[in-house]
């Protein structure tokens, strides 16, 4: 066999991207989880590559990428992942090029339970929009007996993908499908973002089970704009790559945004206004090493691409140069949270801490369906809005940085909030007495 079709730099460099990137996501510990993905060798037949076992996937290093076969064992069997073959037939799904298992903690937090065993639990529901669109509207979850490369597990997960884009087994993770490894890494965020959103529901006192029937009879009323499909080509794009300063910047702010849960990988969105274009960055939660695509678009255009219209009609009704758009889980967490005292869902969110208090009086909180022309005039006066299914809206009168302040703000502000009603706080005593005049 040639090297050449063995391990190239880019295929080196893309495991270790997102191995470190699934690390710092923490949904691996420093040796869990499998990267795989399909390839043929020289003589055209199907291989796969996979991560060895026990190898530390933050810190990836070339010979611990395996090459077997994906329909026999043969040499790469020894040294490859437990869970091999698991991987080898999620793999032989059609239209699946990569599979990931990661050790998911809050969606295999969310999904656990004190049945005895052997039992079925009960699929995972996710409340939030982006788990809602991406996982289907539902996670299947089995119990294991062996829950780690046994038989079952390899006959049981392939079936569970081929209907699903993620599966999860009780105590232990899930795996995913893709059509790349970005894609797979994509959905495990997914998961583990909507495990996240509902643990913290449930810390909130947030009544789930009523909230999950009401979505499943109804999601759109439940959710803002309709999200695009994954998109797995043009993640290299590059339009404005020869003004250095410019994409540093949004880079510099793509990478904070994932670092710092602002948004889970490749969700959300950057722009900043120029004459007659617009910079933008449709895939904002950007890991340094794995990057996204940077293009450049016009201002006015008539698309069906509901996020860039938003970010058009800001800026065709305002000065602001820069806008921003995440999914803040705790925001979204908090968007459902009835105060005790409080009658219905919020309209605002009032920070508890110094800092928060000193940058906002109060944050509004629109409903999913809301008024383009309301979110509007809210960035007017308050900067930044919470929208209930649909995410952080920001704005900034010069930089990127600017507006990346007020999404890292509010994540912050949510924290206090969650933290202290965790306590059995009064938040209400809390709250700056001139906040409720708001």
């Amino acid at each position: 066999m040639s090297d050449k079709w063995k391990k190239s730099e880019e295929l080196i460099r893309l495991y270790q991207a997102v191995g470190k990137a699934a690390l710092t996501y923490d949904i691996e510990d420093s040796h869990s989880g499998n990267i795989a993905t399909r390839l043929k060798d020289e003589k055209g037949q199907d291989r796969m590559a996979i991560t060895a076992t026990g190898s530390q996937k933050g810190d990836l290093e070339p010979d611990q990428i395996c090459l077997p076969a994906i329909d026999r064992a043969d040499f790469g069997y020894y040294k490859a992942s437990s869970e091999t073959d698991i991987h080898a037939k999620i793999l032989s799904l059609p239209g699946v090029s990569a599979s990931m298992h990661g050790h998911n903690k809050e969606l295999t937090i969310a999904t656990l339970d004190d049945l005895d065993k052997p039992a079925q639990p009960e699929s995972f529901v996710p409340i939030d929009p982006l788990g809602w669109r991406y996982l289907k509207g539902e996670v299947p979850v089995d119990w294991f007996a062996v829950p780690s490369g046994s038989p079952e597990m390899t006959e049981k997960i392939p079936a569970r993908l081929k209907d699903h884009p993620v599966t999860s087994i009780q105590g232990h993770g899930a795996f995913a499908k893709g059509r790349n490894i970005q894609e797979a890494f994509f959905l495990l965020c997914i998961a583990n973002n909507s495990g996240y959103i509902v643990n913290l529901c449930r810390k909130l006192k947030v009544d789930i089970e009523k909230l999950r029937k009401l979505i499943q009879e109804n999601p759109a009323e439940y959710f803002s704009h309709p999200l695009p499909d994954y998109q797995v080509e043009g993640d290299q794009a590059a339009d404005f790559a020869d003004d250095e300063e410019l994409a540093k910047e949004f880079r510099k702010a793509g990478a904070r945004i994932f670092e710092s849960r602002l948004s889970p990988f490749y969700t959300g969105s950057i722009s900043l206004r120029g004459v007659r274009t617009m910079f933008y960055a449709p895939k904002a939660a950007m890991p340094r090493e794995l990057g996204g695509p940077l293009l450049e678009l016009l201002l006015s255009d008539d698309g069906k691409d509901r996020e860039l219209a938003i970010h058009r009609a800001i800026y065709a009704e305002s000065d602001f140069q820069t806008i921003m758009h995440c999914y803040i889980p705790e925001a979204e967490a908090l968007s459902h949270f009835i105060a005790p005292g409080e009658r219905g869902l919020p309209e605002r969110m009032v920070p508890v801490d110094a800092e928060g208090s000193f940058l906002y009086l109060v944050i509004p909180i629109l409903p999913p369906k809301f008024e383009l022309g309301e979110l509007i005039r809210l960035l007017h006066d308050y900067k930044v809005v919470i929208v209930r299914g649909g995410g952080v809206w920001a704005v900034g009168a010069q930089s990127v940085s600017e507006a990346l302040h007020h999404p890292s703000s509010v994540r912050e502000i949510c924290l206090y909030r969650i933290g202290a009603f965790e306590r059995g706080l009064d938040l209400s005593k809390m709250e700056p007495k001139k906040a409720k005049k708001w």
